[in-house]
């Protein structure tokens, strides 16, 4: 199977012995490290200059690097939730289940991750909203800015200071005040 498939909500619901064993072999990395970049956002955010992070990433890496305000969009492997009764569970009944995690009720433990054919959570797009239409400065890096409905965030943002960071080009490098084509690691790596 693609993963695009086994990372859908329809194949999850089918199959999960083998979506559970394609995310855990690919992608929970309990022992991934924040990078330069989650540092030095997190030190920003710790002096007041930056409100708040808005990822499409579900690692948790902004948060073990210390940011506090973090929207994450498609949410996260270290959340993980009953589907019966709704209890909470980290990410070690993910790794130490043998096959699908169940919960002591007997329900099924979902990952709370943005999979395929789901939507995104209305109270994490309306704290993004909120975050981008109050910025003085938006600084957007190491995305593409193709994939929607986030990327569609953007339009948003009412201020004249707006940053982006990619290696590549993007649909929205001609409304950016400063363009680098360059890695986040890069950037940050000379703050």
């Amino acid at each position: 199977y693609p993963p695009e498939e086994i990372i859908s909500h329809s194949f999850y619901m089918r199959n999960p012995e083998e979506f559970f064993r394609f995310y855990k072999d690919r992608m929970l990395y309990p022992e991934a490290e924040p990078s330069t970049t989650h540092i030095k956002l997190a030190e920003l955010e710790q002096k007041g200059i930056l409100k708040g992070v808005i990822t499409q990433n579900i690692d948790g890496l902004h948060q073990k690097a210390g940011s506090r305000h973090v929207v994450e969009l498609h949410g996260s492997v270290l959340r993980n939730y009953c589907e019966k009764c709704g209890r909470f569970y980290g990410i070690d009944a993910i790794l130490n289940a043998d096959g699908v995690p169940v919960c002591e009720c007997g329900g099924r433990i979902k990952p709370d991750v943005v999979l395929y054919e789901e939507g995104l959570n209305e109270a994490d797009i309306s704290e993004a909203v909120r975050l981008i239409e109050e910025a003085d400065v938006l600084i957007v890096g190491g995305t593409s800015l193709g994939v929607y409905p986030a990327a569609g965030l953007i339009r948003y943002y009412r201020g004249h200071k707006l940053v982006l960071i990619n290696k590549t080009p993007t649909p929205f490098d001609g409304k950016a005040d400063l363009l680098i084509h360059d890695s986040l690691g890069k950037v940050f790596g000379v703050l």
